[in-house]
């Protein structure tokens, strides 16, 4: 029997988001400044590439998709991501030059997660982390193109923490107790996110992201928001609500298909704009100002 109702989640989702209106403020605005300072380094803008995986060769092209999009990202200046693939597939990426956080899969085999994030590491990764998202599945654990994978405890993720001195990324985080953990086993940063809808009925991001917050307030914990975010404005409410950063996902997949890093990097440029255009319409210059004083909801 074929699963049918993991759209429900996005669904909420965009309704969620949708609901949520913007202020202008413009005497005495000025032309806005995306650039950030993440976990130590700048970046042209607080967007982010997803963490995909398996994305081949499109329209007969050289690279693959997952290529084609990080050479987007150092193009463009932005951190990137990328999720469950072998070591050599990761190597290309690396080789790309684009600052990329490699997201492990939860594998049952343990020495499989070590040492991905270890040769990612190796290879020159910005940073490592791993999908959580993925621990279970509709008959128990989940299983992953023929991957069985397997529960993470905290000392597990500790475990990882400490197995490398590059910032932890926890992806998969949808609760404040999940957050919290996090922040206690010294994880660098967290994406809130439902994993395009893997839990039916997840609350959705943007709305337990100003709960997050709070709860981290006295951590430095970086907080980068996903699922639907497929414009400027979607971004400038996800920095109003307190997230860092905001990724885009399946929104850009168009863009890749058709016109590769290229298409990709198009797609980043005009979001960035979007974003720039938002925050000088609301009187704010950086993005670290950035605050929910302006938003209402419907």
């Amino acid at each position: 029997m074929e699963y049918t109702r993991s759209s429900d989640a996005n669904i909420i989702t965009e309704q969620y988001m949708d609901s949520i209106l913007i202020e202008e403020r413009l005497i005495d605005s000025v032309v806005a400044d995306t650039s950030i300072e993440f976990l130590g380094e700048k970046f042209a803008s607080p967007i982010m590439t997803p963490a995909f995986s398996h994305l081949g060769n499109y329209n007969g092209r050289e690279h693959t998709g997952l290529e084609e999009y990080s050479i987007a990202a150092k193009e463009c200046n932005i951190l990137n991501f990328c999720g469950m693939m072998e070591n050599d597939q990761f190597k290309k990426i690396a080789d790309t030059g684009a600052k990329t956080v490699r997201i492990v899969k939860p594998y049952a085999d343990n020495g499989k997660v070590k040492d991905q994030m270890q040769y990612a590491e190796s290879v020159g990764a910005f940073g490592i982390g791993m999908d959580i998202d993925h621990i279970f599945g509709h008959e128990g654990l989940d299983v992953v193109v023929g991957e069985k994978m397997a529960e993470q405890t905290m000392d597990m993720l500790r475990s990882y923490v400490e197995l490398t001195k590059l910032p932890f990324v926890v992806k998969g985080v949808l609760s404040v107790l999940d957050a919290v953990k996090c922040a206690e086993i010294g994880a660098k940063a967290i994406i809130i996110s439902h994993h395009h809808g893997r839990l039916p009925y997840a609350v959705p991001p943007m709305m337990i992201l100003p709960e997050i917050k709070d709860a981290l307030k006295d951590t430095d914990v970086k907080i980068i928001v996903d699922c639907g975010i497929a414009t400027g404005a979607d971004v400038f409410k996800a920095l109003a609500l307190g997230a860092d950063a905001a990724a885009v996902g399946r929104s850009m997949l168009p863009s890749l298909e058709k016109n590769g890093s290229e298409g990709v990097t198009e797609f980043i440029r005009y979001t960035a704009n979007e974003l720039r255009y938002i925050m000088s319409f609301t009187g704010f210059s950086k993005v670290d100002e950035i605050n929910d004083s302006v938003l209402h909801y419907l």
